[in-house]
């Protein structure tokens, strides 16, 4: 037996040895456990732990202050201590159908679930997912139906000076068919980037399960980044692995979002088989990309005959009631009246009653009001939250291209 032959032995055991150490020298608890009356277990080994508590967005709010005021953010609650260091919590009631995430602090440091590898993350922030069956679930989770694609491509984009990354989603039957197909384009807000809409929005499944049950038409859903200082997500460009920020992290922004938009609707409509008309073309967007939605749209009023704006004040110049500048609000206006003059089948303004901007969102349309500008407001409850947006894009998405 040769030295080779040996070395090359003695590699495949100690990798067979890791291997079944990471498949069988895990924790054996289960956590999350969803129960047959939709209570949840969560369970996490820390037997030298002094305290460990729970942290999601099932569990009651609580209000913390921030650079844009005071928000909504997940409680916590406390985790009992059982038998071999296993710390054990159980919501006191059913959860509602819908899509939760959380984690677990640990003496004070926040940690994820290691028996649950179900994980998204926001902005700098990673958290375990889980689903609670049945009602929203069947808008959410993966059913045995058709299913569109979810690819990442790069665009050139002139305006920028640079390729860009971009997510589309185009529907079941997309690749094996010659049709053309009308198309959405879905903004993120300020922590996000084009990964933000696929991730925690679950665009994909939503329009997978909307289109299968004959609730929305087959379209191609345009995700871009929102943050022309950052040509892709995280980890995605050669600027690296930065840690990802509110407002796109710390480099400047070489131009709008809006300014460029453009270079978005060319490579689209170049590059798919797109009905090319504004009855064909939506836009939407949450929090800052729902003031991008707004004023892309008064920036090209012939453009879309569909505009969505979740949780931000339409009126972008407007923010929790304060008026950042008179003279761009007015030229806005101006926008708004061409928009309205040159016509448009649906503008939908959607927030809820507790959400930071709700005021602005108020106010905004009292001014519209003023130009006899007409909308359709939906209000709900919750804040700035991804499980209000999701049902936004859930209610948003039926009622274009009719």
């Amino acid at each position: 037996m040769n030295k080779f032959f040996i070395i090359s032995l003695g590699l495949i055991i100690s990798t067979a040895i890791y291997a079944q150490q990471a498949l069988f020298g895990g924790q054996a608890i289960v956590s999350p456990e969803i129960h047959p009356d939709n209570t949840v277990t969560f369970r996490f080994v820390a037997p030298k732990a002094i305290k460990v508590q729970l942290t999601g967005d099932f569990l009651p709010k609580q209000k913390i202050q921030t650079s844009f005021g005071e928000m909504d953010a997940a409680g916590n609650a406390d985790l009992t201590e059982k038998e071999n260091g296993v710390w054990e919590f159980t919501t006191p009631s059913p959860l509602q159908p819908e899509l939760y995430s959380y984690s677990f602090i640990v003496d004070g440091v926040k940690t994820s679930d290691p028996n649950n590898v179900y994980q998204i993350r926001d902005v700098a922030t990673v958290t375990n997912i889980f689903i609670i069956a049945d009602g929203r679930d069947g808008l959410y989770g993966v059913k045995d139906i058709p299913h569109g694609s979810v690819t990442r491509r790069w665009y050139d984009s002139p305006g920028l000076q640079a390729q860009r990354r971009i997510t589309i989603y185009t529907p079941p039957g997309y690749e094996s068919n010659n049709q053309t197909y009308p198309v959405l384009y879905l903004l993120h807000g300020s922590g996000g980037d084009e990964e933000a809409w696929i991730a925690l929005g679950r665009t994909s499944q939503i329009l997978d399960n909307l289109i299968a049950q004959g609730k929305a038409k087959p379209m191609i859903v345009v995700m871009p980044n929102g943050h022309t200082q950052n040509p892709a997500a995280p980890g995605e460009s050669s600027h690296g692995m930065f840690k990802p920020a509110m407002g796109g992290g710390q480099r400047e922004a070489v131009a709008s979002m809006e300014d460029t938009f453009g270079d978005i609707i060319k490579f689209v409509e170049s590059n798919y088989r797109v009905k090319k008309n504004k009855a064909n073309r939506a836009i939407a967007g949450l929090s800052m990309g729902g003031m991008h939605s707004s004023r892309i749209s008064s920036l090209y009023p012939n453009m879309f005959d569909y505009v969505g704006v979740f949780s931000a004040p339409p009126v972008v110049t407007t923010m929790g009631g304060n008026n950042q500048d008179p003279n761009a609000e007015s030229e806005f206006m101006k926008k708004l009246e061409v928009q309205k003059k040159n016509g448009y089948k649906l503008y939908w303004i959607a927030c809820g009653n507790t959400d930071f901007l709700y005021n602005g969102v108020i106010e905004s349309m009292k001014k519209m009001d003023g130009i006899d500008f007409k909308y359709v407001y939906r209000e709900s409850g919750g804040g700035h939250t991804w499980d209000n947006w999701r049902i936004y894009l859930s209610e948003y998405a039926p009622m274009l291209f009719k």
